[in-house]
């Protein structure tokens, strides 16, 4: 007996065999579209009370930097022992007033204290070997002088006996031999005479060049003892200006080499402030712009009036004077906090600063939908900065709110999911 099989209708119908095929064709067409017109942005769930939300604001840009600035004096000498030496006595102290001139540190040098003594010796022994060779020298003259006074004498004698001699052998009464003999002594007496005045000639010029030349040798001789004493002298580190020690870096018994910095002495009548710029404002930073700063319920105006080129640890130095009032007990080392004006203001799309700004370095920001449930990545461009602002050039508009707080958590996700 046949049994009536009962026909399958609705959902139970797909699942008969020869519909099978049909049914995982749709299921895999469906699969595939869904492949291809999914969201791809990857996503991250984050709590909502765990970052800053901030409105994109359309108003005036104020184009400053905020510095933080140390007060120095505008003239500051180091201070550096002339020579070296033991600290002996500190004679004035950090913060103390000085004049020029004022020793500051006296310091002592056995060993420069040998070579004045062996110099005052050399310089005594000197002048004893100029005094014996002057006196041998006089005595040479003396003598010179004296062998010409004979010699003068000797030829007066025999000239007197030649002319008679002569005049006798011209009359034919005194031999021929005689007269020459008288002749021949006259002119050798003469001769003698001749070489005593040369000689005494020669040794004049000869102990005029000796002289000289010891006495240049005992005047060099005094000027390095005058100089060794001037050295003894610098062993007093003494104030180069007027003004107050600052910095001293000594100590009794200490010893310090020639030309080491030990401290400084400020002139307090003028001063600077000196501050430290991000090298980000390196292009905009020129001589001649305004600071200014709030102390004491005034306001007080400052001009940079130098830029140092180097850069160190992302920052260079720029120092900046007063160019209105100075504040009252204004001391070296304060800190001032300066704000330096870098342009006029202007109209502007700003959005608050934030630690966002590290992570993204302002090319691209997280913006909240208008449901406040979720925030997309987007592009942006963002210009000039101040301590409030970012000044957003693209990518953005007025009313729209963005995540200024800090990104390390988010990763590289595109979208975040806000969790109330």
């Amino acid at each position: 007996m046949d049994v009536k099989l009962e026909k399958k209708k609705g959902i139970r119908a797909l699942f008969r065999m020869k519909n099978l095929p049909y049914a995982l064709g749709v299921i895999l067409v469906g699969f595939i579209g869904w492949l291809i017109f999914r969201d791809k942005a990857t996503t991250l769930r984050i709590d909502s009370q765990l970052i800053n939300i901030s409105t994109v604001e359309q108003g005036n840009f104020n184009d400053y930097v905020r510095l933080s600035g140390t007060v120095q004096p505008m003239t500051s000498v180091q201070l550096s022992p002339l020579e070296s030496g033991m600290v002996e006595r500190i004679v004035a102290e950090e913060g103390t007033q000085v004049k020029r001139g004022d020793v500051i540190l006296e310091l002592s040098n056995n060993s420069l204290s040998m070579q004045i003594l062996q110099s005052e010796a050399d310089l005594a022994e000197k002048q004893n070997i100029l005094r014996n060779t002057m006196i041998s020298m006089e005595q040479e003259r003396l003598s010179l002088r004296q062998e010409k006074l004979q010699l003068d004498l000797e030829v007066q004698r025999l000239k007197r006996v030649y002319v008679q001699n002569q005049n006798l052998y011209n009359d034919k009464l005194l031999a021929r031999e005689e007269y020459l003999q008288a002749k021949e002594n006259y002119e050798l007496a003469v001769r003698k005479r001749e070489l005593v005045l040369e000689r005494q000639k020669q040794d004049s010029l000869y102990r005029t060049s000796q002289v000289a030349q010891m006495e240049e040798s005992l005047r060099s001789m005094q000027l390095n003892m005058e100089l060794i004493r001037q050295r003894v002298d610098n062993l007093k580190v003494k104030a180069p200006i007027d003004g107050e020690v600052g910095i001293l870096d000594a100590v009794l018994g200490q010893s310090l080499s020639q030309g080491a910095n030990i401290g400084q002495v400020n002139n307090l009548t003028t001063y600077k402030v000196q501050a430290q710029v991000d090298e980000h404002y390196i292009d905009r930073i020129t001589t001649g712009l305004i600071a200014s700063f709030e102390r004491q319920d005034s306001k007080h105006e400052m001009q940079l009036y130098k830029v140092y080129p180097e850069v160190r640890n992302g920052q260079f130095k720029a120092d900046f004077r007063f160019s209105s009032t100075v504040p009252k007990n204004i001391r070296s080392g304060q800190t001032y906090y300066l704000n330096l004006q870098l342009g006029e203001t202007a109209e502007a799309i700003l959005i608050p600063r934030g630690s966002f700004y590290q992570a993204t370095g302002g090319r691209w920001i997280y913006v909240v939908d208008k449901s406040g449930e979720k925030a997309v990545r987007r592009e942006i461009r963002i210009g000039r900065q101040n301590p409030q602002y970012y000044e957003v050039l693209e990518g953005l508009q007025p009313g729209e709110k963005v995540i200024t707080s800090s990104y390390d958590n988010f990763g590289e996700n595109e979208v975040l999911i806000l969790n109330k």
